[in-house]
């Protein structure tokens, strides 16, 4: 670890984290649910919340793209995605879902208007954030990029709430 310059599992434990949560409603790629650990992991990320059908670790093919991030970034599991932002918004967060919807906030505006504890919620890769979940939300993000078609898959979308400017995390909270 210390040629890679990485924290080992209990610093990273011990760090300051971003004070974001991202919460996975149904996706059903193993991989893109190892990418979006690994991105929690560099993005010192609080937490990750699995929903629904969303694989759980461990199992090889998380493990194979997660790279060792479901050992250090913290993890839970809600039956149902509603019942997660439900719980995130009674502990004082602001919750949104990254979805493509009237009414979405693109990103740069996002940042000024928005800090503080924050949760992201992306949907299924193909339905995307279930209606339940998405009425509870407190606003969306647009998912998908300036020009082109949408993603279609939400691995490539997990660090953009977390990128440095982004106001959403990228830094640690003071």
């Amino acid at each position: 670890m210390d040629e890679l310059n990485r924290k080992s599992v209990n610093e990273f434990r011990q760090s300051e984290k971003t004070p974001l949560v991202v919460v996975l409603d149904n996706i059903r790629s193993m991989h893109n649910v190892g990418s979006v650990f690994r991105t929690a992991d560099a993005f010192l990320v609080e937490g990750i919340y699995l929903c629904g059908y969303t694989p759980q670790p461990p199992h090889r093919d998380i493990h194979k793209t997660a790279l060792g991030a479901t050992e250090t970034v913290g993890w839970q599991y809600f039956a149902n995605t509603a019942d997660a932002v439900r719980h995130l918004k009674e502990e004082g967060y602001a919750v949104f879902a990254v979805e493509q919807t009237e009414g979405s906030v693109p990103l740069p505006e996002f940042g000024v208007k928005h800090s503080g504890r924050l949760a992201v919620v992306f949907g299924n890769e193909v339905s995307g954030v279930g209606e339940e979940a998405l009425a509870l939300c407190d606003g969306r993000i647009p998912a998908g990029s300036v020009a082109g078609p949408p993603p279609s898959t939400r691995s490539p979308c997990g660090p953009v709430p977390a990128a440095p400017g982004s106001g959403c995390g990228g830094s640690p909270a003071a």
